[in-house]
């Protein structure tokens, strides 16, 4: 019959210094263990065993048959250990020197993040900046999961308690619509102009940035039209120029829309966006992020 064995690798650490020492005094100076502590754990794992590994009499101690067959496994297992111990300490040095950083539209706005990655490259060049373009399910590009520490976005936030900002930019909304709209051709367009139109909209997942974005807030509670669903630039594009409909967007992002075909004019009676470096709370002592919005800070002039 076999045994499934669940052995802790400290109980097999204890059995090699025993068996290399044959001595438990020794042992236990070497593990910087008291020695009726290691003298039980030893017989604890015999118990487990079922088997005894060492021989105990007057004259001292000696290895059983037994012990004699473990002890090159035993070493092999903590060997495998170490090695596994080492690439852990790796993954996490690799880890505290890469800084991920999350977006998901790039922000065009002039040269940001080369001009933010060279101040803090001065001053961290240890550290690697990996950047992470993130869909528009998730409003907080990466920072919800842990799959960011930073993240470049738009504010309302989902949860947003939970996060800490450094703005980047506060832009004016203009709304993007296919040129051939009614109201492409005016110089400015009041909100209220657009109450009946169809809206794109940012995915459910996106909450209340999904409602800034529609203007709920100018309504005066009156539905939007909902003409289409949109999670890329891509997507909002194909669908302005499908002529499902129109959409809000801050004047930095105008030139990721207006590609031919569309064309983005200045609205009146909506709330100024918010585009922000955002982190975790609990992270904001955490010096690279720290270091991170610090240089945010300098480039955009918010110091």
């Amino acid at each position: 019959m076999a045994m499934t064995l669940d052995v802790h690798v400290r109980d097999l650490r204890y059995f090699v210094a025993v068996a290399e020492e044959l001595h438990f005094t020794r042992a236990a100076e070497r593990l910087y263990v008291s020695q009726p502590a290691l003298s039980k754990q030893i017989r604890a794992l015999e118990r487990q065993l079922g088997i005894e590994l060492f021989r105990r009499d007057r004259h001292g101690v000696a290895l059983t048959d037994a012990g004699t067959a473990l002890l090159p496994h035993a070493r092999r297992v903590l060997d495998a250990w170490e090695v596994g111990a080492a690439a852990l300490d790796t993954a996490r040095a690799a880890q505290r020197s890469t800084l991920v950083v999350g977006m998901s539209t790039s922000p065009v706005r002039g040269g940001l993040l080369p001009a933010i990655r060279s101040r803090f490259t001065a001053a961290h060049p240890e550290t690697h900046i990996r950047l992470r373009q993130v869909n528009w399910e998730d409003p907080t590009a990466g920072l919800a999961d842990g799959a960011a520490d930073v993240a470049f976005v738009w504010l309302p936030l989902p949860g947003q308690e939970r996060y800490d900002w450094t703005v980047v930019a506060e832009e004016p909304l203009m709304v993007a619509l296919p040129d051939t709209h009614p109201l492409a051709g005016r110089a400015e367009v009041d909100f209220a102009d657009l109450l009946d139109e169809p809206f794109l909209a940012l995915p459910g997942s996106t909450g209340p940035l999904r409602d800034f974005w529609l203007a709920l807030d100018a309504r005066d509670g009156r539905p939007p039209r909902i003409g289409a669903e949109i999670a890329s630039t891509e997507e909002t594009y194909e669908a302005l120029t499908a002529g499902l409909g129109v959409c809000l967007v801050a004047a930095g992002n105008v030139p990721l829309l207006t590609l031919g075909g569309v064309t983005a004019r200045p609205v009146r009676g909506v709330t100024p966006s918010r585009y922000v470096l955002a982190w975790r709370r609990e992270e904001g002592r955490r010096p690279l992020v720290r270091a991170y919005a610090e240089a945010c800070r300098r480039v955009t002039g918010r110091e």
